[in-house]
């Protein structure tokens, strides 16, 4: 069977120009891999890792890096233009800013994650339409769940004060969570639009319409909160503009540009047909992410509860937002190894899907030691950054030996989740985590801290414990499932009966 052009890939257009894509495929009809050897696998570099692979696999994880660094940026600049207004609302700022990532954000986000698969192997198996139809019963999904997370956040107050919150920051939090509520929506689509062009390896348009809104929002954060006075309410109605444009940008992009053509024939009630399937993998996608971020934020409040709280919360918050930063980078990888995976396992190139595994964990190994590089010998700068206070400066480098362990596990399991997700295991990777964060790392992190008074470091150590469970569990289900029979020739079966 011939497989699809994937990254990289291109064919003659007939006009002296080149043709990517559907229309790569229907131009040549014959098998596509990436090319191999060369002067560049005789070297020394050659030798160590696929420079062609790696090569590709560069080219789409370095838009896909600042795509999310964007994202994650603009409610960042709304808690920081909040932050200028007094401490209650920097508090309520953050606060909002964490209950509303927690509770809605990460959540439409895992949502989409099930694209991921369904249109990386339809792309893959070159069942274009089956693209659009997934993306519809995609978008469907995730205005349904954002509907019931916009009824959560209209007692954003309440909830907090539940936890015990302080009630003016509680006040605040909510008054800057209630006009995020349009901008969920946004950023639901947005999701889902972005897989949908990932999984095709279009990233470019993806860097524009994240990075000129980013530029955009810090323009009308200014305006909103400076010139008009509207304080909370107005940072937090920003960001739901922002988000507004770019899912704009990014729909009208794909509806006129004609290298969509196959994969996009427009709104269609058949989509209905498809939203159970996409819940399938959806929902264990949206749970495999919750899962992992609420174990950070967890980790934020049981710190709460530490000797020194005031010293202990914010290191805490400093090495999450640290890993955090970390992560995105390792993001792209993983979105790059996900489309990889998905698009040749669809193709039935299982062979070349291993080895873009392989590849990419490589690239992890070699991305996590130049970031602990940068940490052991910045780790003081860094620090400084968050806080003026010369202890928590110190404890920060002393915590940091441990903040390079979890950094380097960190992104070998997002690479390996990454895999899990062009794959169609995300039920397996939400138990993975679900067992490593809730029933490894919880547990010996509140055992390490309270019982043996490790304090913020057995905090951590805990976490490192569940990190290492849940990357060992991915490497094992990775190598040792007979994906190459379960998957590939599942997709081959759904082509056997698909009517373009």
């Amino acid at each position: 069977m011939s497989s699809a052009p994937l990254l990289g890939s291109r064919a003659p257009d007939g006009n002296g120009g080149v043709t990517t894509g559907p229309a790569a495929a229907a131009a040549d009809g014959q098998e596509r891999r990436p090319p191999r050897g060369g002067t560049g696998c005789s070297s020394w570099l050659g030798r160590v890792v696929d420079t062609e692979e790696a090569w590709a696999q560069l080219q789409f994880a370095v838009p896909m890096i600042l795509t999310n660094m964007a994202y994650y940026g603009i409610p960042l600049v709304s808690v920081m233009f909040s932050g200028h207004l007094g401490g209650v609302q920097l508090a309520g700022a953050t606060l909002g800013n964490s209950w509303a990532t927690v509770t809605g954000y990460a959540l439409v986000t895992g949502m989409s994650g099930g694209l991921e698969t369904l249109c990386g192997q339809a792309y893959g198996a070159r069942l274009y339409r089956m693209l659009g139809m997934y993306l519809q019963s995609s978008l469907i999904l995730s205005a349904a769940v954002s509907a019931l997370v916009a009824v959560l956040w209209a007692f954003t107050e309440s909830l907090l004060l539940l936890l015990r919150q302080d009630p003016e920051v509680s006040r605040s939090a909510a008054a800057f969570v209630g006009p995020q509520v349009p901008g969920l929506f946004a950023f639901a689509f947005l999701q889902c639009l972005l897989r949908y062009l990932q999984t095709q390896s279009v990233v470019a348009p993806l860097v524009v319409c994240s990075a000129a809104p980013f530029a955009l929002h810090v323009g009308l954060t200014h305006l909103m909160v400076n010139v008009l006075g509207l304080g909370l309410a107005g940072a937090s109605a920003a960001i739901s503009a922002t988000f507004w444009i770019s899912c704009l940008m990014l729909l009208a992009y794909v509806m006129r540009s004609e290298a969509f053509a196959e994969t996009w024939k427009g709104f269609s009630a058949e989509a209905l047909s498809y939203v159970l399937p996409t819940a399938k993998l959806a929902a264990p996608s949206a749970v495999m992410v919750c899962l992992e971020i609420w174990a950070f934020e967890l980790l934020v409040l049981v710190a709460g509860l530490l000797p020194n709280s005031t010293v202990s919360t914010s290191l805490i918050a400093m090495c999450s937002s640290t890993e955090a930063i970390a992560f995105m980078t390792t993001y792209g990888f993983s979105a790059a190894v996900s489309t990889r995976v998905s698009n040749e396992v669809g193709a039935g190139n299982v062979d070349t899907a291993k080895n873009a595994v392989t590849t990419t964990l490589k690239l992890s190994v070699l991305l996590g030691v130049s970031f602990v590089l940068l940490l052991a010998f910045g780790h003081d700068l860094w620090a400084s950054l968050f806080s003026g206070s010369a202890v928590i400066v110190s404890e920060f480098a002393a915590i940091t030996p441990l903040m390079i362990i979890s950094i380097v596990l960190d992104s070998a399991q997002g690479v390996l989740s990454g895999v899990s997700r062009g794959c169609g295991w995300q039920h397996l990777a939400a138990l993975t985590n679900l067992v490593a964060y809730y029933l490894v790392a919880m547990p010996l992190a509140i055992l390490f801290a309270f019982k043996l008074k490790f304090y913020t470091k057995g905090l951590w150590m805990g976490l490192i414990c569940g990190l290492a469970c849940q990357a060992c569990s991915l490497v094992v289900i990775t190598a040792r499932t007979k994906w190459s029979t379960k998957i590939a020739e599942a997709m081959q079966e759904e082509k056997a009966h698909y009517v373009a």
